[in-house]
């Protein structure tokens, strides 16, 4: 079974409770504080994907291959993929572009007991060099990257890759189909609403994301993998609005 990372007391998140307006949404201080809070109680199944990303970095990580965790926030997913690392001579890289994000992840992982060395970057993903790559992950980040630069970023990974190499995509998409869209968003607030959110916590959090995330449908993420080279791409896990896809390399 996959191991369980230690993990320091949650903040709750009460970002969006104030009166006053909130702007647009953005990775700093106050959001690292209450970041594993906000995400296990925003996103459906993130709590299955964290451990579930050990174990396909198990199967796909090669020796002397790196490994690469592309929008790496507070480390979650870096640790799920270092425990999978069955590799003493793979090297692991977390990379995030928010100083707050990547000051928490190096305390989580220096609270880790696991023996492979982390190396944590803070710079923008879209100018990471990447190479021999057997595992990437871009969980929940893609979304967050401005929609004309997602091709290039997801090419750049599939040339990076080692035949057979994988790649671990979650994102949160949109629906083809204007009702099954309406659906699946009301789903999604009811499933924030029994975590506690507030109806006008879930709207200004909204508001304040409409610009900075802007959702693909999943035939958009299946079509830029295919055409950057990936020969295999299939949907793992889907909960309501949110996905997460493997696509591998052809060996």
């Amino acid at each position: 079974m996959p191991s369980t990372p230690k993990r320091p007391a949650q903040a709750q998140d009460r970002l969006f409770t104030g009166t006053q307006e909130s702007g647009e949404f953005r990775f700093d201080a106050a959001v690292a504080r209450v970041f594993p809070d906000m995400i296990r109680r925003s996103v459906p199944g993130y709590t299955t994907i964290i451990p579930m990303i050990e174990v396909i970095t198990d199967q796909y990580a090669r020796p002397g291959s790196n490994c690469y965790d592309l929008g790496c926030s507070l480390g979650a997913s870096t640790l799920a993929m270092r425990h999978g690392i069955n590799h003493r001579n793979c090297t692991l890289t977390g990379v995030d572009n928010s100083p707050a994000m990547i000051e928490r992840a190096e305390h989580h992982i220096a609270l880790d007991d696991h023996s492979l060395p982390v190396s944590l970057r803070c710079e923008d993903i879209l100018h990471t060099e990447l190479q021999q790559a057997s595992v990437t992950t871009l969980n929940f980040t893609l979304q967050f990257v401005p929609p004309d630069r997602r091709t290039d970023l997801i090419r750049r990974i599939a040339g990076a890759s080692i035949p057979g190499g994988a790649l671990i995509l979650s994102e949160k998409i949109r629906f083809e189909s204007d009702a099954e869209q309406a659906i699946q968003t009301r789903l999604h607030h009811e499933f924030k609403r029994a975590n506690g959110y507030s109806s006008l916590e879930i709207s200004r959090k909204r508001s304040a994301l409409e610009r900075v995330l802007v959702p693909e449908t999943l035939a958009q993420h299946q079509d830029r993998l295919h055409a950057a080279g990936f020969s295999e791409v299939i949907v793992w896990y889907q909960c309501f609005n949110f996905v997460s896809m493997l696509a591998i390399k052809s060996p």
